[in-house]
């Protein structure tokens, strides 16, 4: 049994959620999962029905939450994080470009053997 690592009252807390997936994430990474219990659930499925209308938030299924895809538990009450993924940072497609060369003097380099 892994332990809860936040406990939450009586309605969802976004800033702790947050706080939570920050003070995780290190060296690049962040979590990949946000574990909830049965009570945690049926909080983020309240918060998400406020939100964008209950008929949006049918299941938690393929739900992602700040980036954390929500995995529900069978258990009463949990709130975990886990997994890792790497956060990739934005480049410019330019700079993903191979460095020019001269066509002239980079066609006598390929013909030579």
């Amino acid at each position: 049994m892994v332990p809860s690592e936040l406990a939450l009252g009586d309605t969802w807390d976004t800033e702790a959620i947050s706080a939570l997936i920050r003070s995780k994430c290190d060296h690049d990474e962040t979590p990949a999962f946000l574990f909830l219990g049965k009570k945690e659930a049926a909080l983020l499925t309240g918060h998400l029905a406020q939100v964008f209308g209950e008929e949006s938030v049918v299941t938690l299924n393929d739900t992602y939450y700040m980036g954390l895809d929500v995995i529900e538990l069978e258990t009463e009450s949990h709130v975990s994080t886990g997994g890792r993924k790497a956060v990739r940072t934005l480049q410019d497609p330019i700079a993903r470009r191979p460095a020019w060369r001269e066509a002239e003097t980079n066609a006598q380099w390929q013909f030579r053997i």
